[in-house]
C-alpha cells in the first residue's frame, strides 16, 4: 500500500484500483499484525517478550518445535520481498525527478527491450554501499526513518495545498482534506518525537537533507552553466546511453 503510490503512473485504472488495493491491503496488514500478537501474548508471558531478542523465534521454538528453522527462513523471504518493492518504487522516483529535470538527464531513460528505468535502478546502489559502512543498525534505522517519514509528511501537505493553489489539476480520486492533514501531522509529529529522543542522528540527517538546497540551485536553478560543463555531460550522457542501452521513454517504439 505504501509503495503503490511510487508507481501510479504505471496503474491501470488507478481511479478504482489504487484505492482498492490500498483499503485492501492495510486492512490485511492490520489484521495480520494484531493476531500475530495475540498469539505471541497467548504463548509467551510479558516477561518472555521484553527479554527476546528475537519474539517470533522465541515463539515458533516453544510452539512449532523442530519446524522453527521456518520462521527465520519466511522472515528473509519477507525482507527479500520489502527490498524487492523498494527497488521497484524508489527507483521510479528518480525516474520522475529526472523527468523534471531535478536529477541528470541519464536517469530519465529506459531500456530499449526491458522498458525498465535502468539508469535509475542503478543509482540506489551507490546509496546502499554507503549505508552498509554503517555499522550501527539502530542509529541507521533511525536516522533513515526520520529522513522518510519527514518526506512523507512534507510531501502530503505538499498535495494539500495543491488542492487549493492548483484546483483544476486532474485528481484521479480525492479524499476529505482531513485525511490528509491528520496524517500530514501524525508524520511531523513522529519526525519532532525522533528529534528530540536522538537529536545527533538525526541532526546529521537534517544536515544531510539541507544539503540538496545549494544542490538544487546550482544544478537546477542555475541555467547559465559554462559550456564545458554542458558539453561534458552532453558526452557523459551519449556515452552511458551506448553503454547502458536506454532511451528516452517516448523514443523506445523507435
Amino acid at each position: 500500500w505504501f509503495y503503490l503510490n511510487f508507481v501510479a503512473e504505471e496503474v491501470e485504472n488507478p481511479e478504482k484500483n489504487i484505492p482498492l488495493a490500498i483499503c485492501i491491503s492495510i486492512v490485511t496488514v492490520t489484521v495480520g499484525y494484531v493476531l500475530t500478537n495475540t498469539a505471541y501474548f497467548a504463548a509467551m508471558t510479558a516477561e518472555e517478550v521484553l527479554a527476546s531478542p528475537a519474539v517470533a523465534m522465541t515463539f515458533a521454538e516453544q510452539m512449532m518445535g523442530r519446524f522453527s528453522l521456518a520462521v527465520p527462513i519466511l522472515v528473509s523471504l519477507s525482507c527479500f520481498g520489502s527490498m524487492n518493492g523498494g527497488i521497484f518504487a524508489v527507483s521510479r522516483m528518480f525516474y520522475v525527478a529526472s523527468c523534471e529535470g531535478h536529477l541528470p538527464e541519464i536517469v530519465s531513460m529506459i531500456h530499449i527491450q526491458k522498458h525498465t528505468p535502468l539508469p535509475a535502478v542503478m543509482v540506489l546502489y551507490p546509496l546502499v554501499i554507503i549505508m552498509l559502512f554503517s555499522s550501527d543498525l539502530y542509529s541507521l534505522l533511525n536516522f533513515l526513518s526520520f529522513v522518510r517519514w519527514l518526506f512523507v509528511g512534507l510531501s502530503v501537505a505538499g498535495l494539500i495545498y495543491l488542492r487549493y493553489k492548483r484546483p483544476e489539476m486532474p485528481r484521479p480520486f480525492k479524499v476529505p482534506l482531513f485525511i490528509p492533514a491528520f496524517f500530514s501531522f501524525t508524520c511531523m509529529f513522529m519526525v519532532f518525537l525522533s528529534l528530540y529522543s536522538d537529536p545527533v542522528n538525526n541532526g546529521i540527517g537534517v544536515a544531510v537533507t539541507l544539503t540538496g538546497i545549494p544542490a538544487y540551485y546550482i544544478f537546477i536553478v542555475w541555467d547559465k552553466k559554462p559550456r564545458w560543463f554542458n558539453n561534458l555531460m552532453a558526452i557523459t550522457t551519449r556515452s552511458l546511453q551506448l553503454i547502458l542501452k536506454v532511451v528516452h521513454a517516448d523514443a523506445k517504439d523507435e
